[in-house]
């Protein structure tokens, strides 16, 4: 598993950028056109879209609220940590592209300032599940970002050969990523155009990720059986943290999560003490 990532991520070339390039220069063009760059004018022009998308899916509170909590970078890791064994150089592109994406979290969300749903449309009736987030921070959206940084990592990564079970790979993941973004609007926490620039943002993130992979060694020692011990500390935290989560709020995605850790916790320590006693 680990060496068909390994030749596959090889494969990823600068050219990657132009679609998810293009896709931006699009939507940007499409906000200038309609000279909906600004806060109010932004939120105005997908109020009607936002609305229409809130209700319909809000309609099924208990899976959105679950199925969103995968745009939070811990519990959709969680899932993959099995991967430290079987497949670690895709943790070493999912830290690069993660810091790639959090640099692009921290520098894009100030610059536009644009008002979440319940700060920009207080007076419109639409449905919030979850905590009710108000702030200036709605473009672009952070799970968006995350969702599809992991998933373009994993979309790379076990990329078939066979040109149709390619398309159906690709479909089946962008499939995937379009659901859990779409969330972000069930929740009442985006607007349409956030999501779907996050989820390109996320994508290039994860080419750089990758790209950053090719060339820099940094976290290489990942694959080191010696290392486990470090790794197994890093799983212990991740438990920990999603334990508070479950304490917090108990819904079942979070249990699930638990569950990935301690099975990613027994092979990693069964594997450690294979090799070492």
């Amino acid at each position: 598993m680990n060496d068909k990532s390994v030749k596959n991520f090889a494969k990823v070339k600068y050219h990657y950028f132009f679609l998810p390039t293009a896709l931006l220069i699009v939507i940007f063009s499409f906000l200038f056109y309609n000279e909906a760059l600004e806060n109010e004018s932004y939120i105005k022009i997908q109020k009607g879209l936002f609305l229409l998308g809130n209700d319909f899916l809000s309609d099924y509170p208990l899976l959105i609220n679950n199925l969103t909590q995968l745009g939070d970078g811990l519990i959709i890791l969680s899932f993959l940590t099995i991967l430290l064994v079987f497949a670690p150089k895709c943790w070493e592109c999912f830290i690069n592209a993660f810091i790639i994406s959090g640099i692009f979290t921290l520098i894009l969300k100030p610059l536009f300032g644009i008002q979440r749903p319940a700060a920009g449309l207080i007076n419109e009736k639409f449905v919030i599940i979850g905590p009710k987030l108000a702030g200036n921070n709605s473009f672009p959206s952070g799970h968006s970002i995350t969702t599809f940084t992991i998933l373009g990592v994993i979309l790379f990564a076990f990329m078939p050969t066979d040109l149709r079970k390619r398309v159906l790979w690709t479909t089946s993941i962008c499939t995937l990523g379009l659901i859990l973004i779409s969330t972000r609007i069930g929740v009442g926490a985006h607007y349409p155009i956030d999501v779907i620039t996050g989820a390109i943002i996320g994508y290039i993130s994860a080419i750089i990720g990758i790209l950053i992979t090719q060339k820099v060694k940094l976290w290489n020692w990942i694959e080191n059986v010696k290392m486990y011990p470090i790794i197994i500390l890093l799983l212990v935290g991740f438990t920990v943290a999603v334990i508070f989560k479950i304490l917090d709020s108990p819904l079942i995605i979070f249990y699930l999560a638990l569950l990935s850790l301690l099975i990613s916790l027994f092979v990693t320590a069964k594997t450690y003490a294979k090799q070492n006693f």
